[in-house]
């Protein structure tokens, strides 16, 4: 029997590859005995796991050598906090406004530090990239979500500060297109993601920060918090997130192994999605039923949001999605409409088969 085909926003799908290999391991570890909920996090069966996911994480995402990774708990929201008591250094810190989850961050922000907004598109209901960006002299960093999964609103190529004359920092939320293309990290101060989009269960933060902005916590921030902590202690300084980092872990083999016209890895993954979301995108431009409101050039290949011109048709949508196997395709409750989220473990059938259902719909509709 087919599984369902899960658009969720996240908690999202896993790859079934994963979860049953997880399923498989889940009462006994390579001949452990135990299951990988019932380590300690510092014997030496879970230490393996930790070392080898954080190998490959940093093999797949091509991380420097001057970068670290921690793997910490909390989730983005969280991150809207910890980031400023890191880095801020009780200044002035710049945001770029591309929807909800960066104007979260704005908010959240100012409660550490001074904000400034550097630019926004909120006067065109974050559907497109703001114009002129108004950076402050000395900012500690510029904050922007790279990928906005609520209003579908994605960076295609992350901003330059050096060639704007700035030495500022970029730091980016990347929670919801972490792992489906590449970064360049020459333009990247700090990246954090939560891991229940592209990489695995909720519960588990990435952090991937530049070693020299390391040890300039406010005096406030918890020292589980506290990066330089975090970093002194391999992400052990408390419990970490065993269980999530171990499917996270296996998620970055899955990936290691995924190949496409040639490529393997993260930019196969790359090609993939571009082919994905260009299906999707394809038929709702062609057609009179529904639409989506984001300017081509910064469409998010991972969220995608659209919406039937006729809402009062949404409920039956839904039902008729939901009968078809397509599971989670309404749109979040602050925007409405629908929302098709196709992370790096929705195959092109699954795609095709919500293009399909549209398209009967749209004919048995008009």
């Amino acid at each position: 029997m087919r599984r369902p085909y899960n658009f969720s926003a996240g908690p999202a799908a896993i790859p079934e590859e994963v979860l049953r290999e997880a399923a498989g391991e889940m009462l006994d570890w390579h001949g452990s005995g135990m299951s990988v909920m019932e380590m300690s996090h510092r014997g030496k069966e879970f230490i393996s796991i930790y070392e080898q996911a954080e190998a490959d994480l940093r093999e797949l995402l091509a991380v420097p050598a001057n970068y670290k990774i921690l793997f910490m708990q909390g989730g983005g929201l969280g991150e809207n906090a910890i980031v400023p008591m890191n880095l801020s250094r009780g200044a002035t810190v710049d945001f770029v406004v591309t929807g909800s989850w960066s104007q979260k961050s704005f908010n959240e922000a100012a409660r550490y530090c001074t904000t400034h907004l550097a630019a926004s598109n909120a006067a065109d209901q974050h559907t497109s990239m703001p114009g002129s960006w108004q950076l402050s002299d000395k900012a500690s960093y510029l904050h922007i979500c790279s990928n906005e999964t609520i209003h579908g609103v994605e960076f295609q190529i992350l901003p330059d500060l050096k060639a704007l004359g700035s030495d500022t920092p970029l730091v980016i939320d990347c929670s919801s297109h972490i792992a489906s293309r590449p970064i360049d990290w020459s333009r990247v101060g700090l990246a954090f993601a939560g891991a229940q989009k592209n990489l695995g269960p909720a519960g588990l933060t990435l952090v991937v920060v530049r070693e020299d902005l390391l040890g300039h916590a406010l005096p406030i921030c918890p020292s589980a918090f506290d990066y330089a902590t975090v970093a002194e202690h391999g992400s052990m300084y408390n419990t970490p997130p065993t269980y999530a980092i171990y499917i996270a872990g296996l998620t970055f083999q899955w990936l290691k192994r995924q190949q496409e016209g040639g490529l393997t890895g993260i930019a196969a993954m790359e090609q993939r999605n571009r082919a994905k979301a260009e299906l999707l995108y394809s038929f709702i431009d062609g057609s009179q039923f529904y639409e989506n409101k984001v300017a081509p050039a910064c469409r998010s290949r991972m969220n995608a949001p659209f919406f039937l011109r006729d809402e009062s048709r949404n409920d039956a949508f839904l039902a008729g999605a939901k009968a078809r196997g397509l599971l989670q395709l309404k749109g979040h409750k602050s925007v409405g409409g629908m929302r098709a989220s196709i992370y790096n473990a929705m195959p092109l059938a699954g795609v095709q088969s919500l293009v399909d259902y549209m398209r009967e719909f749209e004919q048995s509709h008009a």
